[in-house]
């Protein structure tokens, strides 16, 4: 078998996704998400460049091969660029494989470990009244678990929130300049207890509560939020330093028993190897789609194993349904699984995108079709055609762009 067609598939159903879609000359197809959020046109330039010309005449079945070809073939290697067009055709690859077997791909991977794969869903409002109906929404959906972000009294925009205009509708996703959110260290370390506390009052003690600190906070600061946490015990703390400096969550671990989650901009091993061995974090967060596809990201999972560290797959909106397939059938092998964040897609993104996974009590589950179990719909993915998109910047109350 050889593959003689490599095809990548940019389409904005609501967000912009980027997508490899590898031919053999069997019939066979095989599909990967390469969608870098807000960078989406940089992954576009190098899979179409530099890499899809390399894939023809391949040999499908040759993954790890093929991968470590990509990955040393190139003298610039990680980075996120690099790491998200390697993970599509490791993707890919995987679903042709699986395909070709006639099993899901689970089952290459070792088989079921569990019958499904437990999540947790977003919950955020712009005060805590608004935040408890969105608890209380994602409870109504089925999902276990929670993760919960605030909006902080006098700042107007906060990351992980939903923002309105000044005439109270939703800004969208996807913006043609980066928004300009508002922040406040002090403001927010002074606040999270008391969502927490109000949070646990309202729901009690059993609800496994998570929360993101999107890298906002000093050594220090972070110490500090674990510990004011502790009372309410988290699920986890989420990337609550800047990902750059490992060094922060030697101090952070010393202060706080509040269990730590960091990697969802980690793109490598490289990345992670102190922060395990010496068992700085509870939780990996990498996601498959940059991580550079279902091979390194289950290596990374088996030497965290060795630590009593577990998986917590990336999964939010900006992952396609391609990436989310492929993360769950990853959840469903793996021994050392914790957590699969999900947020879903919106409806016209899983027409583009049709999925044999399913989202049942808070679970999901990979299906049983061959493959990945995800097929794209071409056509309506070119009736959708990208838009320029960019993520938020951070400044701080005297207008200095935040160093986190």
């Amino acid at each position: 078998m050889k593959i003689v067609d490599a095809k990548v598939v940019v389409t904005s159903p609501g967000r912009n996704f980027v997508t490899l879609k590898l031919t053999t000359d069997e019939g066979l197809t095989g599909l990967g998400d390469a969608t870098l959020n807000g960078r989406e046109l940089a992954v576009v330039g190098y899979l179409t460049d530099h890499v899809a010309p390399l894939l023809v005449g391949l040999d499908p079945h040759r993954i790890e091969d093929t991968w470590q070809s990509l990955y040393r073939g190139a003298y610039w290697r990680r980075g996120p660029v690099t790491m998200a067009a390697i993970a599509a055709v490791d993707v890919a690859l995987w679903d042709i494989k699986a395909k070709a077997a006639g099993l899901p791909l689970y089952q290459l991977l070792g088989g079921a470990s569990r019958d499904r794969v437990g999540t947790y869903g977003h919950a955020n409002g712009r005060d805590i009244p608004e935040l408890l109906d969105s608890v209380r929404a994602r409870l109504a959906q089925g999902y276990p678990a929670v993760r919960i972000q605030s909006g902080i009294p006098g700042l107007k925009a906060v990351y992980g929130v939903s923002t309105t205009d000044a005439g109270g509708a939703p800004v969208p996703h996807q913006q043609a300049r980066p928004l300009v959110e508002d922040w406040d260290t002090d403001a927010y370390l002074r606040h999270m207890p008391a969502v927490f506390e109000a949070v646990r009052a309202e729901f009690g003690a059993e609800l496994p509560l998570l929360h993101d600190a999107h890298h906002r906070l000093t050594p220090v600061q972070a110490a500090r939020l674990g510990k004011d946490l502790e009372p309410y015990r988290p699920f986890w703390l989420e990337d609550c330093t800047p990902a750059e400096n490992q060094e922060a969550l030697r101090m952070v671990r010393r202060h706080t028993t509040t269990p730590l989650a960091i990697g969802e901009v980690f793109n490598t091993m490289h990345d992670y190897q102190a922060l395990i061995t010496e068992q700085l974090i509870d939780y990996v967060r990498s996601a498959v789609t940059h991580f550079g596809g279902v091979t390194p990201l289950r290596k990374l999972f088996d030497f965290a194993a060795q630590y009593q560290i577990r998986s917590a797959v990336h999964g939010p909106e900006d992952i396609s349904p391609v990436g989310m397939a492929a993360a769950i059938h990853l959840d469903l092998a793996v021994h050392n699984f914790g957590i699969q964040e999900y947020s879903g897609h919106n409806p016209l993104t899983e027409e583009v995108f049709r999925h044999g996974y399913t989202f049942t009590d808070g679970h999901l589950h990979p299906g049983e079709t061959p493959g990945i179990g995800v097929e794209l719909d071409e056509d309506l993915a070119a009736a959708h055609p990208y838009e320029a998109a960019y993520l938020p910047v951070n400044r701080l109350q005297d207008g200095t762009v935040h160093d986190w």
